[in-house]
């Protein structure tokens, strides 16, 4: 673990906070490390349930820190290094997110620009101040690509119209249109974002310990399934699942109009 980002764990919610706030937390391979061992130890630690992401300070992430993106002295260029280390240390931490064996809750407390807003639709579900906003300067600044799983998230979320029209027109969108578009979950008041963040951990962390597991892969194989394919894999996933310890606690439950408790992972 390095400082530049914090790891506390309470009542069974892990809470990583990217803490690089006078840089307004660009995503530099100490963050990038802090990060990725942050997750290493959620998932080495079965008492932690579910998950909530934020940002310290001002902002959630900015993306790449552009001042420290200095020509190699070793020969190579700045695009050969740049890809070697995003396909070494990036892509994994998107993937690790991804694969988290529990929920991720992401707390948008600030501008998500650039490849922090992959890191944060990376999450389960995206909560956002009703202050922050969301903005790919990539292409109009840059003139490279949305990266870090921008253009795989977008679209599947708003759809492809919207999701060009974030890459070019070098427009921020706001929470509050974030929200009406479905890219995000729900705007929430600055003042409230954490407790509400936390609220939606906690449920999250009464699931059965495969649900998260489970709900990512059927949205994400439906992309790729006609209908009667993804009819199929629902009940081919029944097959499993219907004979699980989970389902019998929860028809008890159900049965005896109680809260059904689920064991841990």
């Amino acid at each position: 673990m390095n400082d530049s980002v914090l790891y506390e764990v309470n009542d069974g919610i892990a809470t990583i906070t990217l803490n690089l706030p006078a840089k307004l937390n660009p995503i530099a391979l100490e963050l990038q490390e802090g990060l990725r061992d942050s997750l290493a130890r959620v998932r080495m630690h079965n008492e932690v349930r579910a998950v909530v992401l934020t940002g310290a300070g001002k902002a959630f992430c900015v993306g790449a820190d552009l001042s420290a993106m200095n020509p190699p002295d070793d020969g190579k260029t700045l695009g050969n290094r740049t890809a070697e280390w995003m396909q070494s240390m990036s892509h994994p931490l998107i993937e690790e997110i991804r694969a988290l064996p529990v929920p991720v809750v992401c707390a948008v407390n600030g501008p998500a620009a650039g490849a922090g807003v992959g890191v944060a639709l990376a999450c389960d579900i995206v909560v956002a101040a009703r202050s922050a906003y969301f903005y790919l300067p990539f292409l109009p600044k840059l003139g490279i690509v949305p990266d870090l799983g921008c253009t795989w998230f977008i679209p599947r979320r708003v759809g492809p119209a919207r999701a060009l029209g974030m890459a070019l027109l070098d427009e921020k969108l706001g929470a509050e249109m974030a929200a009406q578009w479905g890219l995000i979950w729900a705007c929430i008041d600055d003042g409230l974002l954490l407790l509400e963040a936390l609220k939606i951990a906690q449920r999250l962390a009464r699931l059965p310990a495969h649900a998260v597991l489970e709900a990512r892969k059927a949205i994400e194989v439906s992309e790729h399934h006609s209908l009667s394919e993804q009819l199929h894999y629902e009940s081919e996933r029944q097959r499993e699942l219907l004979d699980k310890p989970t389902f019998a606690e929860g028809v008890m439950a159900f049965l005896q109009k109680r809260v059904p408790v689920f064991p841990p992972r």
